[in-house]
């Protein structure tokens, strides 16, 4: 334990020293406004390092993240509003309130008596208690699969939601049928409209499966690049140019990129 407290102080100071007086002039002029494309970078870079279960890789990338809190709690220093001991002390009171069934006596069994404890913990702490609806809380920035997700997941808590998985399907085909509808008719803004209405109903599917359609479109994602980088390379040995090729051979290589 001295040890990590004494990493923790070490890089205390010399974010201190970076953002001080005689420090570094980039990170001197940094704001929380300017700062916000680096810590969704650093969040998507952990995430990566993740995917590919590279442990050398995730620790470099989470010590970027630590440092991205870090920056924001010495800006809100600089301000006189709060500073990182206050966010080490806010999140252990947190933990602790929020687990009352290991700092005190109530006993949960399962991890989704937990999950509802937490929920009804959190929606009753300070600012919670007097939203106005159960959706108030969901981040409006979160990439818009995980907030279809998050809104979903309390719907349903609600008891607003299909019964049945075939209820859901009948749903998609019918959002299916208006989105044709729409593509016939050439009306881009019923398009665009119904697009987001098939994606927010396969959501929904990959809850009924307790599927992460997050994950699952991410992993698709790296699925198609690793495919296409395939074929770039079959294209490239034999000397030609990808966008020359006809869609044919590109789709040979596809097939033979699956089966591998």
């Amino acid at each position: 334990m001295k040890e990590i407290l004494n990493s923790f102080s070490k890089l205390i100071k010399i974010t201190d020293t970076l953002m001080g007086e005689d420090g570094c002039p980039w990170d001197k002029v940094q704001t929380r406004e300017s700062l916000k494309p680096y810590l969704v970078e650093e969040t998507y870079e952990v995430l990566e390092a993740l995917d590919t279960n590279a442990p050398e890789k995730l620790k470099d990338e989470l010590g970027d993240l630590l440092y991205q809190i870090l920056f924001h709690s010495k800006i809100s220093s600089m301000n006189g509003e709060f500073d990182f001991r206050d966010v080490l002390n806010n999140l252990s009171e947190k933990m602790v309130r929020r687990h009352p069934h290991v700092f005190k006596t109530k006993e949960l069994n399962t991890p989704d008596q937990v999950v509802e404890q937490w929920e009804e913990i959190k929606k009753n702490e300070k600012g919670q208690a007097n939203k106005k609806s159960i959706l108030d809380n969901i981040p409006k920035n979160l990439p818009s699969l995980i907030r279809a997700q998050k809104i979903q997941k309390k719907a349903t808590k609600e008891g607003f939601d299909w019964d049945q998985i075939n209820d859901v399907f009948e749903k998609l085909d019918e959002e299916v049928i208006e989105f044709k509808e729409a593509v016939l008719q050439k009306k881009n803004v019923d398009i665009k409209n119904e697009i987001g209405d098939i994606i927010f109903v396969i959501t929904n599917i990959a809850k009924f499966y307790k599927v992460d359609a997050e994950e699952a479109l991410r992993s698709t994602n790296n699925k198609f690049i690793k495919r296409f980088q395939y074929i770039e390379k079959k294209i490239q040995e034999k000397g030609k140019v990808l966008k020359d090729c006809p869609l044919e051979e590109m789709e040979f290589y596809w097939q033979e990129a699956k089966n591998k």
